[in-house]
């Protein structure tokens, strides 16, 4: 399973706005597939309202997604935790 990062647009309520989300997947067809029916399933966008941009292959370490830092979590321990920047608390 690898990281992908998927980046589109799609109707939410009456206004149609840009997305950027990260999944596991196989492949980049099965990523596109989940996205559809996560965002289908949450928005009740169909499929053809849905734009994808552009489906790329990340390094899990660089995500916030919490599904993804799960999945990855024991690579990316091994391999020193995460780059994404941490935000800091005021």
């Amino acid at each position: 399973m690898k990281a992908f990062r998927i980046v589109g647009q799609a109707p939410f309520g009456s206004l149609r706005q840009k997305f950027s989300l990260d999944v596991i997947a196989s492949s980049k067809d099965d990523a596109e597939h989940r996205v559809y029916s996560i965002i289908g399933s949450r928005h009740k966008a169909s499929r053809r309202s849905i734009n994808i941009e552009s489906i790329n292959e990340i390094d899990p370490r660089t995500s916030s997604e919490p599904k993804v830092i799960h999945h990855f979590r024991e690579e990316i321990a091994a391999a020193g935790g995460a780059i994404a920047p941490v935000a800091e608390e005021e």
